[in-house]
């Protein structure tokens, strides 16, 4: 039986039923299509990991969510949030109702349940290493650092949405703007299922293989989300030139954000596709009132040219971890050579 940890009046407990989850995503202000009980499930699935569904409470109301999964090997165990190897951007705890609270109660309260949250796993699982990263809406990390965890800063793009279309299109670079003017006759944008996902993720994994880097992204996590998920949530834009498959990416989207995922492989046509396809993402979103497009990290110099010429804004996020001296030495050469 799973354990429940009392802290100076909040209450941390694994989940055991999760009807409310969703409801609870949807209003959270950094609840995201990623923190949905279908994606979380998947992700357990893909990764050989078991999925902790962490709810905190004051009382009877909740406080914050945190998403865990731990991985056991060799008799040592590992927590994540998000799972390894599955190219997510984010994910980690989220709040709920601090908002109608004052600061110091907000923070105490905020304080208290990341700590609950921590000493449950510390509790049932004891891990020698522990990684979160958090999304950027997720602003005070300090409950993290005040429990020893090493804090990376890290950043991505977003594009404010809500100008409308006349007003984004003129913030764009020159060359962007020209891009988005590409004959339509020559090239057609649609959004497709799970064949699309399969060849979108293909090419980006020749591309890596070119390139001489890992990619060990599986199709099969992508469409098990597509699958799994609500309609829309999970969009491959496909453009085709001559009839062909050229190029696409896969989008992820809720009602604040629409994620840039994975694609955008470069290519050999004449026809600017990237731009092409990222211009018809930002169309369809201000169409249907998402607000902003997430370009999914701005962490590589080599990608930063590309995706700043849509004059998006730098939103930092955070890379949480804490371990022993071994593990982090360990894991220090597994990033250096995965």
């Amino acid at each position: 039986m799973s354990i429940t940890i009392e802290n100076d009046g909040i209450r941390v407990e694994r989940a055991d039923d999760l009807e409310r989850w969703n409801d609870y995503v949807e209003r959270s202000p950094q609840g995201d299509v990623f923190h949905r009980l279908e994606a979380l499930e998947v992700q357990a699935d893909h990764t050989g990991a078991t999925f902790h569904p962490l709810v905190g409470f004051k009382g009877q109301e909740p406080v914050g969510l945190f998403p865990a999964f731990t991985i056991s090997k060799g008799g040592v165990t590992t927590t994540f949030s998000p799972p390894p190897n599955l190219w997510l951007p984010h994910l980690g705890p989220v709040l709920l109702n601090m908002e109608k609270l004052k600061r110091r109660k907000a923070e105490r309260r905020h304080r208290r349940f990341v700590d609950g949250c921590l000493d449950w796993l510390d509790r049932e699982f004891g891990p020698k290493y522990v990684h979160v990263r958090t999304g950027g809406r997720y602003e005070d990390i300090r409950p993290f650092e005040w429990n020893d965890f090493e804090v990376l800063p890290r950043h991505t793009y977003e594009v404010d949405l809500t100008p409308g279309e006349e007003s984004v299109l003129s913030s764009f670079s020159s060359d962007a703007r020209s891009n988005t003017r590409t004959d339509e006759s020559c090239y057609d944008i649609h959004v497709g299922g799970a064949q699309a996902i399969r060849r979108i993720i293909r090419q980006v994994e020749a591309r890596h293989d070119e390139q001489g880097e890992p990619y060990r992204l599986s199709p099969d996590f992508a469409v098990d989300l597509y699958r799994s998920l609500p309609d829309g949530a999970v969009r491959p834009y496909v453009c085709d030139v001559d009839g062909e498959f050229a190029g696409g990416m896969i989008a992820l989207a809720d009602d604040s954000r629409i994620y840039r995922w994975q694609g955008g492989a470069k290519h050999a046509r004449d026809v600017p596709i990237n731009d092409l396809v990222d211009w018809a993402i930002m169309r369809d979103a201000m169409d249907e009132g998402i607000p902003r497009y997430d370009l999914v990290g701005a962490n590589e110099r080599r990608l930063c040219g590309y995706k700043a010429k849509f004059d998006p804004e730098l939103v930092r996020y955070y890379s949480l971890e804490r371990g022993t001296r071994m593990m982090n030495l360990l894991t220090d050469v597994y990033k250096r050579f995965r």
